[in-house]
């Protein structure tokens, strides 16, 4: 098999693994294990994109794995998260191929901003708004895996939204009728 085959095989089997670790992070309601998963995703789709040749998204996915351990840590801090903010930019400017590249951009911007600002729906709602960015970036790359995987991803996170909103309003005291 010819180098381009393989590697294309190889980068439909790495996005394999991002969709399922994905699956699980979204699928969680508790942020913690949410981020936890995402990480180890993270790394398997900086290398599918690597496989690619799409390094603007490899790159912003890449620098995801530090933004994700640093939000564990540094949550709600404007200053981490602006560094990140330029850290992606940087990234992007430094590999930056062309328009193909603005929605790996765009992903990671939004993601830095919800991780680091957000919790709760909110988080995943500018995270799902990233997805589709990804879903974007997957297709320009010719990732059949990576395109389903961030299109479940978007899915599985809706429902989990849906779900955390619904658990809330069923917590909810009932209002005293006067």
């Amino acid at each position: 098999m010819d180098e381009i085959g393989l590697r294309w095989l190889l980068g439909q089997g790495v996005s394999l693994i991002a969709l399922a670790l994905c699956l699980l992070a979204f699928a969680n309601k508790r942020d913690d294990r949410l981020f936890v998963l995402l990480l180890f995703a993270n790394v398997a789709f900086a290398a599918q994109f690597a496989l690619f040749e799409s390094w603007v998204a490899a790159g912003i996915s890449a620098l995801i794995v530090l933004r994700i351990a640093l939000v564990r840590r540094f949550r709600g801090n404007r200053a981490v998260m602006l560094g990140m903010l330029l850290a992606t930019l940087a990234v992007a400017l430094l590999t930056w191929s062309g328009p193909r590249d603005i929605p790996a951009l765009t992903a990671g911007l939004l993601g830095t901003y919800g991780m680091f600002m957000l919790s709760g729906i909110p988080m995943r709602i500018t995270l799902a708004a990233a997805a589709l960015c990804w879903v974007a970036s997957n297709l320009l790359a010719g990732s059949i895996g990576g395109t389903i995987a961030e299109s479940l991803i978007f899915l599985t996170n809706v429902f989990t939204m849906l779900r955390m909103r619904r658990e809330a309003r069923l917590s909810k005291p009932p209002c005293p009728i006067r």
